[in-house]
Protein backbone atom coordinates (compact mmCIF):
# COMPACT_ATOMS: atom_id res chain seq x y z
CA UNK A 1 0.00 0.00 0.00
CA UNK A 2 1.59 3.52 -0.68
CA UNK A 3 2.00 6.07 1.51
CA UNK A 4 -0.54 8.23 0.14
CA UNK A 5 -3.23 5.43 0.71
CA UNK A 6 -1.52 4.63 4.22
CA UNK A 7 -2.24 8.32 4.95
CA UNK A 8 -5.76 9.46 3.55
CA UNK A 9 -7.49 5.76 4.17
CA UNK A 10 -10.42 5.89 6.21
CA UNK A 11 -9.89 3.05 9.41
CA UNK A 12 -12.47 0.67 8.83
CA UNK A 13 -13.83 0.29 12.45
CA UNK A 14 -14.22 4.19 12.79
CA UNK A 15 -17.16 4.58 10.22
CA UNK A 16 -19.30 1.74 11.36
CA UNK A 17 -18.58 3.35 15.13
CA UNK A 18 -19.78 7.06 14.12
CA UNK A 19 -22.64 5.61 12.49
CA UNK A 20 -24.25 3.70 15.04
CA UNK A 21 -23.36 5.99 17.94
CA UNK A 22 -25.54 8.56 15.97
CA UNK A 23 -28.37 6.18 14.65
CA UNK A 24 -28.74 5.52 18.28
CA UNK A 25 -28.19 8.50 19.98
CA UNK A 26 -30.67 10.76 16.99
CA UNK A 27 -33.70 9.75 15.26
CA UNK A 28 -33.43 8.46 11.86
CA UNK A 29 -36.56 10.69 10.28
CA UNK A 30 -34.57 13.69 11.80
CA UNK A 31 -31.89 13.22 8.92
CA UNK A 32 -34.15 12.85 6.08
CA UNK A 33 -35.82 16.02 4.60
CA UNK A 34 -38.65 17.10 6.12
CA UNK A 35 -40.44 18.20 2.84
CA UNK A 36 -39.35 17.13 -0.92
CA UNK A 37 -37.14 19.78 -2.23
CA UNK A 38 -39.61 21.61 -4.21
CA UNK A 39 -41.56 22.29 -1.40
CA UNK A 40 -39.12 23.39 1.33
CA UNK A 41 -40.22 26.46 2.40
CA UNK A 42 -37.30 29.06 2.30
CA UNK A 43 -35.38 30.41 5.44
CA UNK A 44 -37.78 33.49 7.16
CA UNK A 45 -35.78 36.47 6.54
CA UNK A 46 -34.23 38.31 9.47
CA UNK A 47 -36.73 40.66 10.87
CA UNK A 48 -33.88 43.57 10.93
CA UNK A 49 -33.42 43.55 7.03
CA UNK A 50 -35.73 45.18 4.93
CA UNK A 51 -37.86 43.77 2.35
CA UNK A 52 -36.59 43.48 -0.92
CA UNK A 53 -38.29 43.32 -4.21
CA UNK A 54 -36.61 42.09 -7.08
CA UNK A 55 -35.60 44.82 -9.58
CA UNK A 56 -38.35 46.11 -12.34
CA UNK A 57 -35.48 47.14 -14.68
CA UNK A 58 -32.89 44.65 -16.12
CA UNK A 59 -30.77 47.01 -17.49
CA UNK A 60 -30.71 49.54 -14.08
CA UNK A 61 -27.15 48.07 -12.71
CA UNK A 62 -27.58 49.87 -9.54
CA UNK A 63 -30.88 48.68 -8.55
CA UNK A 64 -29.46 45.15 -8.97
CA UNK A 65 -26.33 45.26 -7.32
CA UNK A 66 -28.36 46.71 -4.11
CA UNK A 67 -30.82 44.30 -4.88
CA UNK A 68 -28.07 41.54 -5.05
CA UNK A 69 -26.16 42.53 -2.27
CA UNK A 70 -29.48 42.87 0.17
CA UNK A 71 -30.27 39.20 -0.57
CA UNK A 72 -26.56 38.14 -0.02
CA UNK A 73 -26.90 40.09 3.52
CA UNK A 74 -30.05 38.86 4.42
CA UNK A 75 -29.31 35.66 4.17
CA UNK A 76 -25.81 35.09 5.34
CA UNK A 77 -27.59 37.17 8.18
CA UNK A 78 -29.88 34.45 8.65
CA UNK A 79 -27.48 31.71 8.43
CA UNK A 80 -25.42 33.14 11.26
CA UNK A 81 -28.31 33.87 13.47
CA UNK A 82 -29.81 30.13 13.12
CA UNK A 83 -26.53 28.50 13.81
CA UNK A 84 -25.36 31.06 16.47
CA UNK A 85 -22.01 31.76 15.55
CA UNK A 86 -19.36 34.38 16.91
CA UNK A 87 -20.41 36.75 14.14
CA UNK A 88 -24.16 36.87 15.42
CA UNK A 89 -23.38 37.45 19.10
CA UNK A 90 -20.37 39.68 17.89
CA UNK A 91 -22.54 42.42 15.54
CA UNK A 92 -26.16 41.86 16.42
CA UNK A 93 -27.18 45.03 18.22
CA UNK A 94 -30.04 42.74 19.94
CA UNK A 95 -29.43 41.14 23.30
CA UNK A 96 -28.10 37.88 22.29
CA UNK A 97 -27.58 34.95 24.95
CA UNK A 98 -25.97 31.75 24.30
CA UNK A 99 -25.95 28.93 26.40
CA UNK A 100 -23.88 25.31 25.21
CA UNK A 101 -23.54 21.79 26.66
CA UNK A 102 -21.35 20.08 24.55
CA UNK A 103 -20.58 16.33 24.90
CA UNK A 104 -17.23 15.68 22.89
CA UNK A 105 -15.57 12.26 21.89
CA UNK A 106 -12.71 10.97 20.10
CA UNK A 107 -9.49 13.36 18.68
CA UNK A 108 -8.75 16.75 20.30
CA UNK A 109 -11.32 16.29 23.68
CA UNK A 110 -9.47 17.05 26.52
CA UNK A 111 -12.86 16.90 28.40
CA UNK A 112 -15.84 15.08 27.81
CA UNK A 113 -18.31 17.85 28.37
CA UNK A 114 -18.34 21.19 28.85
CA UNK A 115 -20.41 24.08 29.20
CA UNK A 116 -20.16 27.70 27.85
CA UNK A 117 -22.48 31.03 28.53
CA UNK A 118 -22.03 34.03 27.18
CA UNK A 119 -24.57 37.15 27.10
CA UNK A 120 -24.77 40.29 24.79
CA UNK A 121 -27.35 42.85 26.60
CA UNK A 122 -28.62 46.08 24.92
CA UNK A 123 -29.08 48.57 27.05
CA UNK A 124 -32.08 50.48 25.53
CA UNK A 125 -31.64 54.14 27.26
CA UNK A 126 -28.38 54.05 25.13
CA UNK A 127 -30.03 53.94 22.00
CA UNK A 128 -27.80 50.13 21.46
CA UNK A 129 -24.97 51.91 21.95
CA UNK A 130 -23.67 50.65 25.26
CA UNK A 131 -24.18 46.94 25.83
CA UNK A 132 -23.13 44.78 29.24
CA UNK A 133 -21.45 41.35 28.76
CA UNK A 134 -21.47 38.28 30.41
CA UNK A 135 -18.65 35.21 29.35
CA UNK A 136 -17.18 32.10 30.56
CA UNK A 137 -13.69 32.26 29.72
CA UNK A 138 -13.48 35.12 27.68
CA UNK A 139 -10.45 34.65 25.81
CA UNK A 140 -11.86 31.48 24.03
CA UNK A 141 -13.60 34.33 21.94
CA UNK A 142 -10.80 36.21 20.50
CA UNK A 143 -11.02 34.73 17.29
CA UNK A 144 -14.32 34.72 14.98
CA UNK A 145 -15.21 30.77 14.65
CA UNK A 146 -16.61 29.49 11.51
CA UNK A 147 -18.90 27.54 13.46
CA UNK A 148 -19.12 26.50 16.86
CA UNK A 149 -19.20 23.17 16.20
CA UNK A 150 -16.02 22.07 15.85
CA UNK A 151 -13.73 20.21 17.63
CA UNK A 152 -10.60 22.45 18.01
CA UNK A 153 -7.29 20.61 19.46
CA UNK A 154 -5.10 23.21 21.52
CA UNK A 155 -2.58 24.20 18.63
CA UNK A 156 1.20 25.25 20.27
CA UNK A 157 1.14 28.88 20.34
CA UNK A 158 -2.09 28.99 22.49
CA UNK A 159 -1.84 29.83 26.27
CA UNK A 160 -3.62 27.92 28.68
CA UNK A 161 -5.59 30.62 30.75
CA UNK A 162 -7.62 29.71 34.31
CA UNK A 163 -11.35 29.12 33.84
CA UNK A 164 -13.32 31.86 35.00
CA UNK A 165 -16.42 34.34 34.53
CA UNK A 166 -15.95 37.68 32.59
CA UNK A 167 -18.00 40.67 33.02
CA UNK A 168 -17.44 43.91 30.54
CA UNK A 169 -19.22 46.98 29.04
CA UNK A 170 -19.17 47.49 25.10
CA UNK A 171 -19.63 50.83 23.40
CA UNK A 172 -20.99 49.75 19.98
CA UNK A 173 -21.06 51.84 16.54
CA UNK A 174 -22.77 50.84 13.02
CA UNK A 175 -22.78 53.15 10.25
CA UNK A 176 -24.41 52.54 7.18
CA UNK A 177 -24.69 48.64 7.83
CA UNK A 178 -21.27 48.50 6.25
CA UNK A 179 -19.21 49.36 8.87
CA UNK A 180 -19.08 48.17 12.56
CA UNK A 181 -16.93 49.17 15.70
CA UNK A 182 -17.09 48.14 19.11
CA UNK A 183 -15.07 48.35 22.26
CA UNK A 184 -14.91 46.17 25.47
CA UNK A 185 -13.05 46.51 28.55
CA UNK A 186 -13.81 44.68 32.12
CA UNK A 187 -12.72 42.13 34.43
CA UNK A 188 -12.46 38.16 34.43
CA UNK A 189 -13.04 36.56 37.69
CA UNK A 190 -11.39 33.46 38.62
CA UNK A 191 -11.56 31.70 42.27
CA UNK A 192 -9.82 33.84 45.19
CA UNK A 193 -6.87 35.42 42.82
CA UNK A 194 -7.21 39.07 42.28
CA UNK A 195 -9.75 40.14 38.82
CA UNK A 196 -7.89 40.16 35.79
CA UNK A 197 -8.70 43.15 33.23
CA UNK A 198 -8.95 43.18 29.55
CA UNK A 199 -9.44 45.54 26.87
CA UNK A 200 -11.12 44.17 23.39
CA UNK A 201 -11.77 46.75 20.25
CA UNK A 202 -13.16 45.16 16.58
CA UNK A 203 -13.99 46.52 13.47
CA UNK A 204 -15.73 44.85 10.43
CA UNK A 205 -16.68 46.43 6.77
CA UNK A 206 -18.77 44.86 4.12
CA UNK A 207 -18.34 45.52 0.87
CA UNK A 208 -20.46 44.13 -2.35
CA UNK A 209 -18.39 42.64 -5.15
CA UNK A 210 -20.96 41.51 -8.24
CA UNK A 211 -22.38 38.59 -7.07
CA UNK A 212 -20.11 37.83 -4.04
CA UNK A 213 -19.71 39.76 -0.78
CA UNK A 214 -16.82 40.59 0.93
CA UNK A 215 -16.34 41.00 4.64
CA UNK A 216 -13.02 41.92 6.81
CA UNK A 217 -12.73 41.75 10.21
CA UNK A 218 -10.04 43.30 12.72
CA UNK A 219 -10.18 42.75 16.32
CA UNK A 220 -7.26 44.48 18.68
CA UNK A 221 -6.76 43.03 22.34
CA UNK A 222 -5.20 42.66 25.75
CA UNK A 223 -5.65 40.01 28.52
CA UNK A 224 -3.93 40.21 31.78
CA UNK A 225 -3.75 36.25 31.12
CA UNK A 226 -2.59 35.61 28.13
CA UNK A 227 -1.07 39.27 27.07
CA UNK A 228 -1.49 41.31 23.89
CA UNK A 229 -2.73 39.60 20.46
CA UNK A 230 -4.89 40.50 17.15
CA UNK A 231 -6.85 38.38 14.62
CA UNK A 232 -7.59 39.60 11.08
CA UNK A 233 -10.15 37.48 9.11
CA UNK A 234 -11.72 37.63 5.59
CA UNK A 235 -15.00 36.41 4.51
CA UNK A 236 -15.66 35.54 0.77
CA UNK A 237 -19.79 34.82 0.23
CA UNK A 238 -21.83 33.68 -2.60
CA UNK A 239 -25.19 32.52 -2.75
CA UNK A 240 -25.17 29.23 -4.87
CA UNK A 241 -28.93 28.59 -5.22
CA UNK A 242 -31.88 29.90 -3.04
CA UNK A 243 -30.70 27.75 -0.13
CA UNK A 244 -27.22 27.28 -0.13
CA UNK A 245 -24.73 29.82 0.68
CA UNK A 246 -21.09 29.21 0.07
CA UNK A 247 -18.32 31.12 2.38
CA UNK A 248 -14.73 30.92 2.59
CA UNK A 249 -13.39 32.71 5.32
CA UNK A 250 -9.44 33.02 6.21
CA UNK A 251 -8.38 33.86 9.35
CA UNK A 252 -4.60 34.64 11.35
CA UNK A 253 -4.09 35.18 15.31
CA UNK A 254 -1.06 36.46 16.64
CA UNK A 255 -0.17 36.44 20.11
CA UNK A 256 3.16 38.59 21.44
CA UNK A 257 3.92 36.40 24.07
CA UNK A 258 4.56 33.64 21.32
CA UNK A 259 5.63 35.57 18.36
CA UNK A 260 3.68 33.47 16.28
CA UNK A 261 0.25 33.44 14.03
CA UNK A 262 -2.40 31.04 14.12
CA UNK A 263 -3.33 30.25 10.23
CA UNK A 264 -6.94 28.88 9.38
CA UNK A 265 -8.51 28.77 6.02
CA UNK A 266 -12.32 27.43 5.88
CA UNK A 267 -14.35 26.84 2.57
CA UNK A 268 -17.89 25.97 4.17
CA UNK A 269 -21.41 25.46 2.79
CA UNK A 270 -24.48 25.99 4.71
CA UNK A 271 -27.49 24.42 3.55
CA UNK A 272 -31.03 25.11 4.64
CA UNK A 273 -33.26 22.43 4.83
CA UNK A 274 -36.14 23.84 6.43
CA UNK A 275 -36.77 26.76 8.65
CA UNK A 276 -36.25 24.36 11.60
CA UNK A 277 -33.30 22.09 9.86
CA UNK A 278 -29.98 23.33 8.47
CA UNK A 279 -26.29 21.45 7.25
CA UNK A 280 -23.11 22.34 7.25
CA UNK A 281 -20.04 21.08 5.47
CA UNK A 282 -16.69 22.34 6.11
CA UNK A 283 -13.28 21.42 5.02
CA UNK A 284 -10.43 23.08 7.07
CA UNK A 285 -6.53 23.55 6.81
CA UNK A 286 -5.35 24.69 10.19
CA UNK A 287 -1.47 26.09 10.36
CA UNK A 288 1.16 28.06 12.64
CA UNK A 289 3.94 30.12 11.22
CA UNK A 290 6.45 29.67 14.09
CA UNK A 291 8.88 27.76 14.45
CA UNK A 292 8.76 26.73 10.85
CA UNK A 293 5.38 27.38 8.84
CA UNK A 294 3.31 24.00 8.89
CA UNK A 295 0.11 22.45 8.71
CA UNK A 296 -1.13 21.17 12.25
CA UNK A 297 -4.37 19.84 10.85
CA UNK A 298 -6.79 19.20 7.99
CA UNK A 299 -10.35 19.09 9.01
CA UNK A 300 -13.50 17.71 7.05
CA UNK A 301 -16.83 18.12 9.09
CA UNK A 302 -20.87 17.55 8.97
CA UNK A 303 -22.30 19.78 11.30
CA UNK A 304 -26.52 18.82 11.06
CA UNK A 305 -28.60 21.79 13.58
CA UNK A 306 -32.11 20.94 14.38
CA UNK A 307 -33.87 23.36 16.26
CA UNK A 308 -35.95 21.57 18.57
CA UNK A 309 -37.90 23.38 20.46
CA UNK A 310 -39.74 27.31 19.40
CA UNK A 311 -37.11 29.65 18.15
CA UNK A 312 -34.23 28.75 20.64
CA UNK A 313 -33.39 25.33 21.62
CA UNK A 314 -31.19 23.62 19.12
CA UNK A 315 -29.87 20.59 18.94
CA UNK A 316 -25.99 19.91 16.69
CA UNK A 317 -24.57 16.71 15.77
CA UNK A 318 -21.08 17.24 14.32
CA UNK A 319 -19.18 13.85 12.42
CA UNK A 320 -15.75 15.31 11.75
CA UNK A 321 -12.48 14.02 10.39
CA UNK A 322 -9.21 15.29 11.46
CA UNK A 323 -6.10 14.72 9.96
CA UNK A 324 -2.97 16.15 12.92
CA UNK A 325 0.44 16.28 12.43
CA UNK A 326 1.32 14.96 15.43
CA UNK A 327 -0.24 11.61 14.35
CA UNK A 328 1.63 11.63 10.85
CA UNK A 329 -1.61 13.27 9.01
CA UNK A 330 -3.35 9.91 9.59
CA UNK A 331 -7.00 9.91 9.51
CA UNK A 332 -8.44 10.42 13.09
CA UNK A 333 -12.27 10.65 13.90
CA UNK A 334 -14.17 12.66 16.28
CA UNK A 335 -18.05 13.70 17.34
CA UNK A 336 -19.48 16.51 18.72
CA UNK A 337 -23.12 16.94 20.24
CA UNK A 338 -24.21 19.86 21.45
CA UNK A 339 -27.61 21.18 23.00
CA UNK A 340 -27.69 24.82 22.83
CA UNK A 341 -30.18 27.63 24.09
CA UNK A 342 -29.79 30.87 22.12
CA UNK A 343 -32.59 33.69 21.76
CA UNK A 344 -32.13 37.20 20.76
CA UNK A 345 -35.24 39.54 21.25
CA UNK A 346 -36.43 38.60 17.98
CA UNK A 347 -36.98 34.93 19.51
Amino acid sequence: MSYFQRKFIWPSSLAPGLLLGITLLFPLHLFGAEQPASQMPQPAPDASQPTLQAPQSPGDMDISRDYLSGKITGFANYIDRFFGGDRHYQESNRTVFQLDFTRAMGYGVTRHYDFAARMNLRLPVTEGRLHLLVETDPEKNIAAETTPAQVSPVLPNQVAAPPGVALAVRVEKAKEERWHFSTDGGLKFHGPAAPAPFVRTRGSFTAPMGEWRLKAAESVYWFSTIGAGETSQLDLEHIISAPVLFRATSTATWLRDKSNFDLRQDLSFFHALSDRTALLYQASIIGVSNPQSRVSDYVVLLNYRYRLHREWQFLDISPQLHFPAERNYRASGALLMRLEILFDESR
